[in-house]
């Protein structure tokens, strides 16, 4: 796990305060609600994938649900996700606690637009029993990464 190289990415980037450890499970969009305490929306769900060019990771609203047909138009494939042990030998956090940073090299992150209608998300940093506090603009900042629609989703913020 790259617990320790989370929070010091964090950290560097003043980020630290956001970090939430939780003594029970987040490991699903439902847990991670409950310690949270917030809607399942507010929970990003960082789904890695296996493609052509090398392993992504998309992050999506916890509410939302992955378009295969949206998925194909974009990366030009079929959605294929890594398997067990396979998440984390491709991103190099466990499933569950994939988060969009401290990942293995060559992993690009890309970011479902279901998420940019809430003032704040929380995505897993990397352990299935936490996440980080943080606008969707602090997280396209932190990953640089690309705004894809890939998903099935109707905002109602809450």
């Amino acid at each position: 796990m790259r617990v320790e190289q989370v929070k010091d990415f964090l950290n560097k980037q003043g980020l630290l305060p956001q970090y939430r450890q939780f003594a029970v499970s987040s490991a699903t969009v439902e847990l991670a609600a409950k310690a949270v305490g917030c809607p399942p929306q507010h929970i990003v769900k960082t789904l890695a994938f296996k493609t052509k060019a090398g392993p992504i990771v998309v992050c999506v609203c916890g509410a939302a649900k992955v378009d295969n047909k949206k998925f194909k138009a974009v990366f030009g494939e079929k959605a294929v996700f890594p398997h067990g042990e396979e998440v984390e030998q491709l991103t190099g956090h466990p499933a569950g606690g994939v988060c969009p940073f401290a990942l293995n090299e060559g992993v690009r992150v890309f970011l479902d637009e279901s998420i940019r209608p809430f003032d704040f998300v929380y995505p897993a940093a990397g352990a299935p029993n936490n996440a980080v506090r943080l606008s969707p603009a602090q997280l396209q900042e932190l990953t640089g990464a690309q705004w894809i629609d890939i998903s099935k989703f109707s905002p109602s913020p809450l």
